[in-house]
């Protein structure tokens, strides 16, 4: 059944009284408004095409467009917003995320095994953490070739204990599209932004703390 591996995550995760239905609503929005489809022969290994995907685009910067946003966020609201596959190891993809002339965010992906963690790399301008950063998730599974999903883990818990029925997902279409999406169970906080890949735009500088 189509995003039944996300439910059984989510249900499993979400410390919300009401998890199953959060669950259900969040099924219905990947189902409706997700450009991803399950393809037969993806269902093992998927984190291995979908890191193959990624590695193709290394060196590469994309403009994003805000999708959804919590109400009256003025974070993202008319900035330019690049993303930008800094570096890119066998294990390790380093993917900053510009918001205006914030560079204190990147994402950082590793390559564990037969599955993929996400990471929040936050920095000063001086290039030292920030008091909140290296939160995210590792996938439960190995996810599809287009579609990788990382419930909030127990670093994450401990350090933001309010984003204990966090999920992050980034879908991929290669060709098409980079969409990195967070959904806070519980809570009315939804954030995507989606990265046109058919065309690029000029390298960014580097991220804060990056020589």
């Amino acid at each position: 059944m189509k995003y039944l591996t996300l439910l059984l995550i989510i249900i499993g995760l979400s410390a919300c009284n009401n998890a199953q239905k959060e669950a259900r609503e969040l099924q219905k929005y990947l189902e409706q408004h997700s450009d991803h489809h399950d393809h037969e022969g993806h269902d093992h290994g998927g984190s291995t095409a979908f890191w193959g995907a990624l590695q193709q685009l290394c060196g590469k910067a994309y403009a994003g467009t805000v999708v959804a946003a919590p109400e009256n966020d003025t974070t993202f609201a008319n900035k330019d917003l690049v993303m930008h596959l800094r570096a890119c190891a066998d294990e390790e993809i380093r993917i900053p995320f510009f918001v205006g002339d914030d560079r204190s965010r990147t994402w950082v992906l590793r390559l564990m095994g037969e599955r993929i963690q996400l990471k929040h790399d936050h920095r000063h301008e001086d290039g030292s953490p920030d008091a909140i950063t290296m939160y995210g998730g590792i996938a439960s599974n190995s996810g599809s070739d287009q579609l990788q999903i990382f419930p909030a883990d127990q670093y994450t818990l401990d350090l933001l204990p309010g984003a204990a029925a966090s999920v992050w997902w980034i879908e991929l279409s290669p060709g098409e599209h980079f969409t990195y999406n967070l959904r806070r169970l519980g809570t009315e906080r939804f954030f995507s932004v989606r990265f046109d890949l058919t065309q690029e735009v000029p390298e960014p500088a580097a991220p804060w703390g990056t020589e």
